[in-house]
């Protein structure tokens, strides 16, 4: 199988280097505005060329699309008005009603599978690409009643052959776990890391006491903005809602503080501990 990834950074870039070591595509295609990083890719043989996006798809059975969600909304329509019977066009973007949404009553909607897979870095770019990504991360694949049933087949074999796990949801539901377990993580890691840096003007010596604890807090705030600006943007109401969430738990702590009720912060971080159910 040929594919075509467009977007070689990191997402894509691994993806293109799972889909050729495990055996699903003996040729991969890069698709990317940015020439270096096509020019990077092609010397770290992320990819085997670079091309157009019509040359790409002229010759390709799988387009993968790995941008962000701002250009997404902007290509796909445009992706599916050429596609061929034979194609399956993936994404792999983090919010995915509006996107959904957009392609709805396209004629062409059963060559689309939405998926989100569960994995990344704070890094970015095709020097961020890293071989196994994928390997037991979750795979989420959305309203998937609506992709041909060859289209589904070929991604959950890819799923299955990278080494995945799969899960199936509704574009909503997806959008709104998706808020709670990665959006947040990465809006909190931000506002840490410009709340440390304001209080290194005062305090320059702060970085020198900085330790494990604190780097794999705030490593998220490396994140590019190019990436997750649009998913806040296009996530707003989900994000809203669980930063009201966050907000209230962070000042519950301050007043507790204040009060030097120092039992009940005891009982809170307690309570806080039952995350070693879910993350062991």
């Amino acid at each position: 199988m040929i594919a075509t990834v467009v977007g070689v950074g990191l997402i894509g870039g691994s993806l293109a280097l799972s889909l050729k070591e495990k055996g699903l595509a003996n040729w991969v295609i890069g698709v990317d505005n940015n020439e270096e990083n096509l020019r990077k890719a092609r010397e770290l043989n992320i990819v085997d060329e670079a091309t157009s996006l019509e040359d790409a798809m002229n010759r390709s059975q799988l387009i993968v699309l790995a941008i962000p969600v701002d250009g997404l909304l902007k290509l796909l329509p445009s992706v599916l008005d050429k596609v061929k019977p034979d194609h399956v066009v993936m994404d792999v973007g983090s919010t995915k009603d509006i996107i959904l949404q957009l392609v709805a009553g396209h004629p062409q909607r059963g060559r689309f599978v939405a998926a989100h897979p569960m994995a990344g870095t704070e890094y970015s770019g095709p020097e961020a690409a890293v071989r196994n990504l994928f390997t037991n991360k979750t795979m989420v694949l959305c309203d998937v009643k609506n992709s041909a049933e060859d289209a589904l087949e070929v991604i959950e074999n890819m799923v299955d052959k990278i080494g995945m796990r799969l899960v199936y949801m509704n574009a909503e539901e997806h959008d709104l776990h998706t808020a709670y377990i990665s959006h947040i993580s990465h809006i909190t890691s931000f506002a840490l890391a410009l709340t440390v840096l304001e209080k290194e003007k005062e305090h320059g010596r702060i970085f020198e006491l900085a330790a494990g604890g604190f780097e794999s807090t705030v490593r998220l705030a490396k994140s590019s903005p190019d990436m997750w600006v649009p998913i806040f943007k296009h996530n707003r109401s989900n994000v809203l809602d669980v930063l009201d969430e966050h907000i209230n738990q962070l000042q519950q702590m301050k007043g507790l503080l204040e009060s030097e009720d120092y039992e009940a912060f005891y009982k809170l971080i307690q309570k806080s501990n039952k995350i070693k159910k879910i993350l062991k």
